[in-house]
């Protein structure tokens, strides 16, 4: 029997089963009222066969592991030769406080490091600056200056623990602070690994840690994946983020098409600066959330994968392999946990992970169950790190690889979605590109509406959340807290005053004037703060000094 004819005999039967046997069995039991619909609102059918898949090509469509379209994966034996990096995101008061959870960590197994930095580090200020009272070491560690990362990372191999560092806006700066660390301990640049966010597109997006106007943050972007590409061959330059969109309320196939249209964006500025294509795409990487819907996120994944290997092969016309895949860090979802019945989180959670694993991330965070209600107790993340560890050893999903690959309801999510991505980078492009539609409020207003649309699905009861609008209880919430001490802000602000009056004050002065100076051509700035770092500047300096030159963003409202 040909394919023809075996597609017209289940076509047939098909249609014999809906008539003599689900209509029966539906006129006793009718399905639910509420339309099933994935979490972007795709329409959910009640079974899908092969017909759904008739014109399905697997060596185009899906491939084999480790080969492009990388459907199912970066490399051809993902989980049977290498876990997933464990990190889980930790930092909170001082560098000595943080490196204390850091050894933690590594002490229950973790195998890579994530650093939270606070509101100040993030925006450019030190800790005894007025804007920064009362945020100092409260939604991450304080980092002034070099002495301050000195701490942080004491006893930490660097050569064998990759560093993740969620940063941005002041990405630079902090890179160069690893760097020196590293060199005082006999490391060179080019044996360390990690990643630092410096995703600055998603700040205006939907974050907020943004300082500088688009184009003089685009080239500090570019500037460290220059130097990164010279300098650092194992770091990734950009982990472009689609989490912070999908936590500001965007539906799954907008984070994807919005994430992936960003990395468009800093391949088309790296292209322009002069930068080739195959280096810069081998120091980029991606973060993605992962959400409730468990198969719409494991669709979700792969779509990224064949979507972004298309667009490096056919638009940026790269041609080392490795160019063409789509590596990606997944956090489990931060808006999604609740106060109510915290012990729920528990099992979002490991839901959420499952989907990451199941969609072939590279590395992973789990969220902890008190995240709610303030930063995770040792306990907590302690719990949170062994759902991976559970889910890596005793689940079974990562003996083969793309588990849940040649579904057909897979199969025809994952073609859905990316479909409907690429739908949304086309109408991007044709605005004149990401930065264009963020200037526009196009994107932002794409995330308003999603995410009105899912408060008022929650507050109609048309999704039930467990222990929110359904299934509640009167019960008090019995969860520890954690809580920052507030003394660790002002041992904060005396150690950097002790800083100030220790260091070559006039050196550090004539760095900065040089800083100034290049800040004003087009001369990369990496090698400068490596040096400004070098003298004990503070970061508040430095980008004091970026401030004049380059003037501050001001975010227009997105009607």
């Amino acid at each position: 029997m040909d394919e023809k004819d075996r597609l017209t005999q289940l076509t047939r039967e098909l249609d014999d089963w809906q008539s003599n046997v689900l209509a029966s069995v539906l006129t006793r039991t009718p399905e639910r009222k509420t339309e099933c619909r994935t979490g972007s609102g795709i329409k959910v059918d009640r079974v899908y066969t092969p017909l759904d898949l008739a014109d399905h090509d697997y060596l185009e469509r899906l491939g084999f592991p480790g080969g492009y379209p990388y459907t199912r994966g970066v490399r051809p034996t993902m989980y049977r030769s290498r876990l997933w990096t464990m990190r889980e995101y930790a930092g909170y008061g001082t560098a000595e406080e943080t490196n204390r959870r850091f050894h933690f960590l590594l002490e229950q197994g973790q195998t890579g490091l994530s650093v939270a930095f606070d509101l100040p580090t993030q925006l450019g200020y030190d800790a005894d600056d007025p804007i920064a009272v009362g945020e100092v070491g409260r939604v991450g560690v304080a980092i002034d200056s070099l002495a301050d990362m000195e701490t942080l990372l004491r006893g930490i191999p660097l050569d064998r623990v990759s560093v993740s560092m969620t940063i941005n806006a002041t990405a630079a700066i902090l890179l160069a602070m690893y760097v020196v660390v590293a060199k005082r301990a006999g490391i060179g640049s080019e044996r360390l690994a990690g990643t630092i966010q410096n995703d600055i597109l998603k700040e205006y997006i939907a974050r907020g840690t943004y300082i500088f106007p688009p184009g003089p943050s685009m080239r500090l972007v570019i500037d460290t994946l220059a130097y990164c590409a010279e300098h650092l061959p194992r770091w990734n330059a950009i982990s472009v983020s689609g989490y912070h969109i999908r936590e500001a309320g965007s539906t799954a196939i907008q984070e994807l098409a919005f994430t992936l249209a960003d990395g468009i964006a800093y391949m088309e500025a790296a292209l322009a600066a002069g930068l080739d294509a195959d280096r810069v795409a081998s120091t980029l990487s991606f973060f993605f959330n992962a959400h409730n819907d468990l198969l719409e996120e494991v669709a979700k994944f792969r779509a990224a994968r064949r979507l972004w290997a298309t667009i490096m092969r056919q638009r940026f016309h790269a041609r080392d392999p490795r160019s063409w895949m789509l590596r990606f860090h997944a956090q489990t979802s931060g808006v999604s946990l609740t106060a109510q019945q915290a012990e729920n989180n528990l099992i979002r959670i490991a839901l959420q992970a499952l989907a990451a694993v199941l969609g072939g991330a590279q590395s992973l965070h789990t969220n902890s169950r008190d995240e709610a209600l303030g930063l995770p107790t040792e306990d907590a993340v302690r719990l949170a790190l062994r759902t991976q560890q559970i889910i890596a050893h005793e689940s079974g999903v990562a003996n083969t690889i793309d588990p849940l690959g040649g579904s057909y309801y897979l199969e025809t999510l994952t073609d859905r979605i990316e479909r409907e991505a690429a739908a949304y980078i086309e109408k991007i492009d044709a605005m004149g590109g990401m930065l264009r539609a963020i200037e526009l409020g196009f994107v932002q207003r794409e995330i308003q509406e999603a995410a009105y649309r899912e408060q008022r699905a929650t507050e109609e009861r048309q999704r039930v959340v467990v222990g929110v609008n359904e299934l509640t209880t009167a019960d008090p919430v019995h969860v520890p807290v954690f809580t920052v001490d507030p003394k660790l802000e002002r041992e904060q602000q005396a150690k950097l005053d002790q800083l100030r009056r220790s260091r070559d004050n006039c050196r550090v002065e004539r760095i900065l004037n040089r800083l100034d100076q290049a800040a004003q051509t087009r001369e990369n700035l990496l090698p400068i703060f490596v040096e400004a770092v070098e003298s004990y500047a503070t970061i508040g300096e430095m980008c004091a000094v970026l401030r004049r030159v380059f003037g501050e963003h001001r975010e227009s409202v997105a009607l």
